[in-house]
């Protein structure tokens, strides 16, 4: 593959943080969040759509907050529509939405170009569906060089028991799983962060499932 992941980033700064902390968890200055193809033609078929939404809306909300750059992708979107309303409210005026046919998002040049230039290297993944576009990102994301990370809860595919071996095949190849919350507190790592509090309101309020 010609395109590799660049080196940490270690220019931002952040709050107090401990000389021990341990590189695959999440850092807000090598983290970009990648939310993939949560359109509209799939909010009546996909299986627990209303959990991967608010997900997917909790982490960008977390994501602006924190100064994380986002990338959004929509699969052929004049036959499965844009990216989901309540997740379109959130992208800010910086925020790529990146058009593609490969399942992939490997397979789109532009996409490949936008991550590359974000300068990061852990990768952030909410979307769809978990055993398509997800599985196959992620392969070719670890295999680029990039530590990635798929947000459980906002995940899914149509047909529930798709998503079971997806994540079965993505632990194997080295993903590293999480959720929402976990994602977020990873990423403002410590109380002493100026955006702790507002962090902390948004997850308290924001909509779960069990």
């Amino acid at each position: 593959m010609w395109w590799t992941a660049p080196p940490p980033n270690d220019t931002v700064p952040v709050g107090p943080v401990s000389a021990l902390r341990n590189p695959r968890l999440l850092d807000r200055r090598r983290t970009a969040l990648v939310v993939i193809d949560v359109q509209e033609r799939y909010r009546p078929v996909l299986h627990a759509w209303d959990r991967v939404t608010d997900a997917a809306e909790l982490l960008l909300q977390g994501a602006a907050l924190l100064e994380i750059p986002v990338l959004v992708t929509e699969q052929y979107p004049r036959g499965l529509g844009t990216t989901a309303a309540e997740l379109r409210r959130h992208l800010g005026a910086s925020t790529r939405v990146i058009e593609k046919q490969s399942l992939s998002c490997c397979g789109c040049p532009g996409f490949v170009d936008a991550l590359h230039g974000s300068g990061r290297d852990q990768v952030l993944i909410a979307g769809i569906e978990a055993h398509a576009c997800v599985n196959q990102t992620v392969h070719d994301l670890i295999a680029a060089g990039y530590q990635v990370h798929v947000a459980e809860d906002a995940t899914s595919s149509r047909l529930p028991q798709d998503v079971q071996p997806a994540w079965a095949k993505m632990l194997s190849t080295g993903m590293l799983p999480t959720t929402s919350e976990q994602a977020l507190l990873e990423l403002v790592e410590t109380a002493e962060a100026p955006e702790f509090r507002h962090l902390q309101n948004l997850i308290k309020n924001a909509r779960r499932w069990p």
